[in-house]
């Protein structure tokens, strides 16, 4: 007789085998790269943090024998990843030792174009003698900000461009850093309506319903780590997937809500219809900390206050405020209609607090009651706060969300108003489910079943939710980024799962003096400073109300190739790419055309084949930094390097310290050298919070493993509804917005834009879709989405590792079988991808978790082995086709899918030279097989390390 078992229940069983197994020993993979371990006495185990992958925390172990680094295994200490260590993590032993990798800093000898830049071998004094030469010089000609910081995908320790590299460069005001596509978006957004980057889920926490939107964590190692993403997904009640593609772990998807590219905020507020008029939202997070019961009025001119800040500027809203009714009323007291008394009452956003309120911080309440990992900490959760008089009421109110009021105001006239939250739920209504399913796709009745599953709560004696939103990069790429960001902020927090356990909780907070190692340096205001805007203002007008990190990548390359608004002529690039945003092939030829770029990596990647001199840095297994969880994961640790090392090889921020030393710019306080640390004294720096050195925190990493923040920190990441005990808002209740509440109407958009467009929550159609621009899908009649996630691979790493590349040869465009059929396309075939604006090659895989009529593409490809400047990513990267002028509206984040393409296959007769396989500039074909003898090319050298 056979075992019957659901597949759901054997999910759970084989998630708890799972996790016992990864806490045992993890063997490195066996392909054609593997090599016999040393023999010999000299072994050890360095514990560290793997930076295989982009933002997570993933505690590993690495067996050292003999100075080499031979084997990679999770760490059993590392809650955040629970012994985790995946396929790149392993590949990372054939990254430190790879013979293709940067040894010495080099200068071109040859003319920029696509051939060989000529390199050779100069010393470091060299290249900060050139560095110091040509970014002073083209300061003086130009201006600071005619230069430009670089950035990546986060190593921690290589952000100066984010900040540092600005100041040694004539103290420019100009970053081109991916996090304009790459969370940035959703930072900023929840920094104007709630509080900054929390977009963060703490998954950690485990939630009732898990909800992955728009990601695939399962793959790679992001906001969370493999393995916690896929023990949310077994573990949870219930998991909603919602993606244009199933994903890996999305087969086993209690609810798949297929959105179609693009169209999640219509996803978004048809979700929040259903939960509105179900009574499923949680009033007393709604009513006591949103801006929800605020009243508009429409018949009185906006009028506010100067906000000072990051960007002072001055607050302009029809909300009603005391202002308006009464002479010398303050301005910053927002209106409410009590349900109680029939009245008008104010919120003073000025003080935090409600008229007659007396307030403390939240003392009473119990530990969260959630399935954790073991050793774990649970948390403190205060008991809610409402509106009586224990409560610190002098009486006890009820403010109004629904109705309209006739108020007073003070020149005499009456006036008929209504809360935000009639609007929102106005707004909402307009995509009920039977209309959204005619936008985004997705049938009415899994809509509602999905919306009433993430908001009835499975265990309502908790006290709050289910669960927040793992909402990750798809919703910033369809051209409309922060309002898609915003209708899913507002979903978590109308169901109460704000800052609650297993809900939206920002970064983790622990007594690191920053967690940026290196991108600012300790003595501020030090340098020159450009006097020019940083681009983007004047083109997007939120530049000048709420400016963003970044400067805008499109207007920046645009400079480069026009001199508009000022000439953009040089920079720095460290770990960073021009291919992640924008159009590469227009990106590319502004490069080519700098009088001055230098980049700092491991490798020489395309970008690096525009540069005048490229820098050797340290990879992360010879890397001593301390590390803290960029999102909700709530630990604390370091990387603690394993091997030391090679040749010429320097870390990023002691790199951008020499160059703040010979442009005579201190770094640190002191005297003589002591303004320019090494490397422990920077980690020294990081570390004047917790009362240790570099060595005491190391020492005790080695021996106690990864830091539970809750335990170390428990008044604040301890702390759950910190809104409730003045921890998010500078000692005050409530939020650091400028009404002090979670926003649904954002007075800093309010304030930008005076037609009203974006005050609320909204749809806007991506810029190409079919409802936009409905000529263009007469010749490219397809939708492209791409950026999924691949287990080999993290964005543009990892091309040139003989076990990654032997696993993944080529990049793979998923078709549905029924659309591949009648475009006479098989799997396996060589494919044209087409857009208006460029088009390249990648191979059909075919795939029924696609939806007929849009295609899946990869990202970020280039092609290690093809000896060119650019490394052929003209030939396969997806970023050629996109349309660089198509970018969201509020914040200039490219379009990077949900964009017409035409797709058929690439045949002898329309390839160049009749090569079906791209060939690149030096007449070879790419790696496409996995016997390709040039894989074994790649294999890790051991002695060129001594050599170098």
């Amino acid at each position: 007789m056979g075992i019957t078992i659901t597949r759901r229940t054997f999910m759970k069983v084989a998630a708890a085998t799972g996790a016992a197994a990864a806490l045992s020993s993890t063997s490195a993979m066996t392909a054609l790269a593997a090599t016999e371990e040393p023999q010999g006495a000299d072994v050890k185990r360095v514990r560290t943090c793997c930076r295989g992958c982009g933002k997570m925390e993933c505690g590993v172990w690495v067996t050292v024998a003999n100075g080499r680094a031979v084997k990679i295994e999770g760490d059993e200490s590392a809650f955040q990843s629970q012994g985790n260590c995946c396929t790149k993590s392993q590949a990372s032993l054939q990254a430190c030792y790879h013979p293709s990798r940067l040894y010495h800093p080099m200068k071109r000898t040859n003319e920029k174009g696509e051939g060989d830049p000529g390199w050779v071998r100069i010393t470091w004094d060299e290249a900060y003698q050139i560095m110091h030469e040509k970014f002073t010089e083209l300061a003086n000609k130009y201006d600071g900000s005619s230069m430009f910081g670089m950035g990546g995908t986060s190593r921690i320790w290589s952000m100066a461009p984010y900040g540092a590299l600005g100041t040694a460069m004539g103290g420019s005001n100009n970053k081109y850093t991916p996090n304009q596509v790459c969370k940035g978006p959703r930072w900023y957004a929840t920094g104007m309506v709630s509080s900054n980057a929390f977009s963060f889920m703490a998954t950690v926490d485990r939630p009732r319903v898990y909800v992955q939107w728009g990601g695939s964590g399962e793959l790679s190692n992001y906001d969370d780590s493999c393995r916690t993403v896929v023990d949310c997904a077994s573990t949870a009640d219930t998991y909603i997937s919602v993606d244009p593609r199933k994903t890996n772990v999305g087969h086993e998807a209690d609810i798949w809500n297929n959105v179609f590219p693009g169209t999640d905020a219509v996803l978004a507020l048809s979700w929040a219809s259903v939960i509105i008029e179900n009574d499923l939202y949680d009033p007393i997070y709604v009513k006591k900390w949103m801006d929800a019961p605020f009243l508009v009025c429409q018949d009185i001119e906006p009028s506010g206050w100067t906000l000072p800040g990051r960007s002072s500027y001055d607050i302009k809203t029809r909300l009603l405020k005391e202002s308006d009714v009464q002479e010398g009323g303050s301005p910053q007291r927002f209106m409410v209609w009590d349900s109680i008394g029939n009245r008008l009452t104010y919120f003073d956003s000025e003080t935090g607090l409600w008229e007659g309120e007396t307030w403390t911080p939240t003392t009473e309440g119990r530990e969260a009651q959630q399935q954790l990992p073991p050793g774990v900490a649970q948390g403190f959760v205060p008991e809610v706060s409402g509106f009586t008089v224990e409560d610190g009421f002098a009486t006890e109110i009820d403010p109004a969300i629904f109705g309209e009021f006739e108020v007073t105001l003070k020149d005499g006239r009456t006036s008929t108003v209504r809360p935000v939250w009639e609007y929102y739920r106005e707004v909402c209504a307009e995509y009920a489910p039977e209309k959204a399913t005619e936008i985004c796709g997705v049938a009415p009745e899994k809509i509602e079943a999905a919306a009433k599953a993430y908001a009835t709560r499975v265990d309502p004696s908790t006290g709050y939710g289910n669960g927040g939103i793992q909402y990750m990069l798809a919703v910033e790429h369809a051209g409309n980024c922060v309002q898609n960001c915003r209708t899913i902020d507002a979903l978590t927090a109308i169901t109460g799962n704000y800052d609650t356990p297993a809900g939206m909780r920002g970064p983790t907070t622990f007594n690191f003096d920053g967690e940026l190692v290196g991108s600012m340096p300790d003595v501020f205001g030090a340098g020159p400073r450009s006097d020019l805007p940083q681009i983007g203002k004047g083109k997007f007008p939120l530049y000048d109300t709420y400016a963003p990190q970044w400067s805008d990548a499109e207007t920046l390359m645009e400079a480069a190739h026009t001199g508009e608004p000022y000439p953009i002529v040089g920079g720095f690039c460290m770990s960073g790419d021009f291919m992640s945003m924008g159009n590469s092939l227009y990106n590319w030829e502004a490069l080519k055309g700098f009088d001055f770029w230098v980049v700092a990596d491991l490798w020489l990647t395309p970008t690096a084949g525009a540069a005048d001199i490229v820098l050797p840095v340290w990879h992360w297994l010879e890397v001593n930094s301390p590390r803290k969880s960029q999102g909700s994961s709530g630990a604390a640790g370091a990387t603690c390097r394993a091997v030391e090392p090679p040749a010429d090889c320097r870390w990023d921020p002691v790199i951008t310290i020499g160059l703040f030393k010979v442009q005579g710019i201190p770094w640190s306080p002191g005297e003589g050298d002591e303004q320019w640390p090494d490397w422990e004294g920077v980690c020294d720096s990081v570390l004047r919070g917790t009362g240790k050195t570099w060595a005491q925190f190391a020492e005790d990493f080695q021996k106690d493993g990864w830091i539970d923040c809750k335990k170390e920190n428990p008044e604040d990441w301890g702390m759950y509804r910190r809104y409730q005990t003045g921890a998010l808002n500078s000692g005050k209740p409530g939020y650091p917005t400028p009404s002090g509440k979670h926003e649904l109407w954002s007075l800093v958009m309010e304030s930008t834009y005076e037609d009203g467009r974006y005050n609320l929550p909204t749809f806007i159609d991506p810029p190409q879709s079919i409802r936009s621009k409905p000529e263009l899908y007469n010749d490219y009649p397809y939708t492209m989405t791409t950026g999924r996630r691949i287990p080999v691979y993290f964005h543009s790493e990892h091309r040139q590792l003989p076990w990654c590349r032997e696993h993944w040869t080529c990049p793979r465009v998923e078709i549905n079988p029924n659309m591949a059929k009648r475009l006479g396309i098989e799997q396996g075939d060589w494919c044209w991808i087409e857009s208006p604006s460029g088009k390249i090659r990648q191979v059909a895989d075919l795939y029924y978790g696609i939806q007929d009529g849009v295609i899946n593409c990869e990202h970020q490809w280039w092609l290690p082995e093809i000896n060119a400047a650019g490394r052929g990513f003209e030939l396969v990267g997806i970023n050629c086709l996109v349309d660089r002028t198509a970018q969201d509206p509020c914040v200039g984040t490219s379009n990077l899918r949900a964009y017409p393409v035409n797709i058929y296959k690439a045949t002898p007769e329309n390839c160049p030279n009749g090569n079906v396989i791209p060939i690149g500039y030096d007449g070879q074909e790419m790696i496409h097989d996995s016997s390709d003898p040039r894989l074994k090319e790649w294999l890790p050298d051991y002695e060129i390390r001594k050599e170098a």
